[in-house]
């Protein structure tokens, strides 16, 4: 009841001056809001990076092969022919930490279809994996297979801009289109993805069976060491892959060989190399776990010595996470450090309001004490009226910084999200301030003799 009761003399106490009320509490409102704002635009921005991360395909590593170098000139990764698709497979098979693999060899040519043609970014020759690794859907139609794989069949896979580009929009499923003079059947059409983090539009994208592309479109012989050198243009209509006459469909070209015949006249095995392997690691705390175990597979496949250095490398995506994370974690919290140096002047302001209000009520005070009100009492009066104030204020605040949050969004566009604990943050240091700024004339008001608060004028 005690505790009621100094409510009620509280708020009654602030209601007869609403305006200066107000006005104290304007320090703390702008604070609060600035930190509910500065939050929620934070945390928009993290989810905003993760779910870029997670289009780009989560989890994801890279295994690209080494680099050549030659009188001390070096050619860059993947000038040397070091990454096999049973470097794919093995590493599918002994790497626990792996969920999912995918070999790939890249291509750069012209697509054509009826009078339309497009140069594509991106021609990858891949296992059905590959959607799973970067996190694909496919809206329409369906995914080659493994048997397409070996067959070296001549399907393919669309992204939303080539759909769009040569076929203004209409499905291409059943449609042929011709990559180097090679005709490709549509099959499936990719979900869209929009840009990844570098900008690059992840819709304009061609998958197809990483065989059919190696040795149908790219044609690339053992001595050539790069997939995607091959140039786009008009060369690419001219040129015909002489493989693919070479080779129709999954026709054996020779009648297969006897167990007898195998022995006696052994065969060289020939050396097919892929550009790079896309892996995706088991969880996020599993990346380090399955790097160590991709390297220590390849290391010992590749016949390294100890002290060798790798003839490949493995890239990380959760380090551009980590550093992008990083970057705005340290923006939030430079802002919120300005937010919080408007709280401690909206505690100052709110401090010297209270101490007028002190001189102002020196002789109400004197006469609570006069009639058997201790110095105690007083003091929770006090305090009660700053807590009270700073929280008002609080409230304010945080409808303040949710409206500016959702400003920001609708006119800027830029990505936030709502933040519960930014929420009981703001209230919470409302009550600090409140309790820390009012406590000193709280304290004086106890302090006052009642016989010279009651001779106060």
């Amino acid at each position: 009841m005690r505790s009621i009761r100094t409510v009620k003399t509280a708020v009654n106490a602030l209601r007869r001056n609403v305006m200066r009320a107000v006005l104290t509490t304007l320090g703390i409102i702008i604070g609060i809001a600035a930190v509910i704002a500065m939050m929620e635009i934070g945390q928009g921005s993290s989810l905003a990076i993760q779910q870029t991360i997670a289009g780009m395909g989560a989890n994801n590593l890279s295994v690209r092969a080494g680099t050549a170098s030659s009188g001390g000139i070096s050619f860059g990764a993947g000038s040397v022919m070091t990454l096999t698709p049973q470097d794919a497979e093995a590493i599918a098979q002994n790497c626990p930490a792996v969920s999912n693999v995918a070999p790939v060899v890249r291509a750069r040519t012209q697509v054509v279809y009826s009078n339309r043609n497009w140069v594509p970014m991106f021609i990858y020759g891949t296992t059905p994996n590959f959607i799973d690794v970067k996190d694909f859907q496919v809206v329409d139609g369906g995914m080659f297979t493994d048997r397409d794989v070996r067959n070296s069949s001549k399907v393919c896979v669309l992204g939303q801009t080539l759909v769009r580009e040569l076929f203004g929009g209409a499905s291409p499923i059943g449609k042929e289109i011709r990559l180097k003079n090679v005709g490709f059947r549509v099959i499936g059409v990719l979900g869209p993805k929009g840009a990844n983090m570098m900008g690059f539009d992840q819709d304009d994208v061609v998958l197809a069976p990483w065989s059919t592309i190696k040795y149908r479109v790219v044609g690339s012989s053992v001595s050539e060491t790069n997939q995607s050198s091959g140039s786009a243009g008009a060369d690419s209509l001219t040129q015909v892959n002489t493989l693919n006459n070479l080779y129709p469909g999954s026709t054996a070209l020779y009648p297969e060989r006897s167990a007898t015949q195998a022995a006696d006249t052994p065969l060289p095995v020939r050396f097919t190399n892929v550009d790079e392997i896309n892996v995706e690691a088991a969880s996020s705390g599993k990346i380090d776990q399955a790097i160590d175990q991709i390297s220590t597979l390849l290391r010992d496949r590749h016949r390294i010595r100890p002290g060798e250095p790798d003839d490949f490398s493995v890239r990380n995506m959760t380090e551009m996470v980590e550093t992008l994370a990083s970057t705005t974690t340290l923006m939030t919290n430079l802002l919120l450090g300005v937010a919080l140096i408007s709280l401690i002047v909206g505690g100052v302001g709110i401090m010297n309001i209270m101490l007028v209000s002190v001189t102002e009520r020196t002789r109400e005070i004197g006469l609570r004490m006069a009639v058997g009100a201790r110095g105690a009492d007083i003091l929770r009066q006090f305090l009660v009226e700053a807590v009270m104030l700073c929280l008002a204020g609080g409230a304010m605040g945080i409808l303040l910084g949710r409206g500016a949050s959702y400003l920001v969004a609708a006119l800027l566009h830029w990505p936030t999200a709502t933040s519960l604990p930014a929420v009981i943050a703001a209230v919470s240091v409302s009550a600090v301030v409140g309790i820390v700024f009012g406590f000193y004339p709280a304290w004086k008001a106890s302090r006052l003799d009642p016989i010279e608060a009651l001779r106060f004028e």
